[in-house]
C-alpha cells in the first residue's frame, strides 16, 4: 500500500469523532471493548464496529487475556499520517516561499 493510500485510509478513519476519541483514550495504554464503551457515547457493540475501522487503518491493534480483547494504539500506523502531513506543510511552506521570492523581486500580486 502506498503512503498516501495508507494516510489516506488513517484520515477516513479518524473522520469519525467516537473513533477519534477511542484514540485518544487508549493513549493511557490498552484497555478491554467493555472499559472504552463505557467512556464513550456508544454502547459495546458499535464500539467495537469502530475498534475494528481503527485496527483496519492499522491504528490499533488487540490481543486476546482469557475471555477479553485489550486494544492498544498501534504507533506505527500514525507514521503514514505523519509523513503525509509533514510533505504536506512542507509543500505548503515551499510554495509560500517561493511566492514571497517572487513579490520580492516586483511579481505581480495576485
Amino acid at each position: 500500500m502506498s503512503n498516501q493510500a495508507a494516510a489516506e485510509d488513517v484520515l477516513d478513519a479518524l473522520g469519525d469523532r467516537t473513533r477519534r476519541q477511542s484514540v485518544v483514550r487508549l493513549r493511557v495504554g490498552p484497555l478491554p471493548v467493555g472499559r472504552l464503551a463505557a467512556e464513550l457515547p456508544v454502547g459495546r457493540p458499535p464500539a467495537s464496529k469502530h475498534l475494528r475501522v481503527l485496527e483496519g487503518a492499522g491504528l490499533v491493534g488487540h490481543r486476546s487475556v482469557g475471555t477479553r480483547n485489550l486494544y492498544a494504539l498501534a504507533p506505527e500506523g500514525f507514521t503514514a499520517l505523519q509523513q503525509w502531513l509533514v510533505n504536506t506543510w512542507d509543500r505548503a511552506l515551499g510554495a509560500f516561499a517561493e511566492r514571497m521570492a517572487e513579490i520580492d523581486r516586483g511579481g505581480e500580486r495576485r
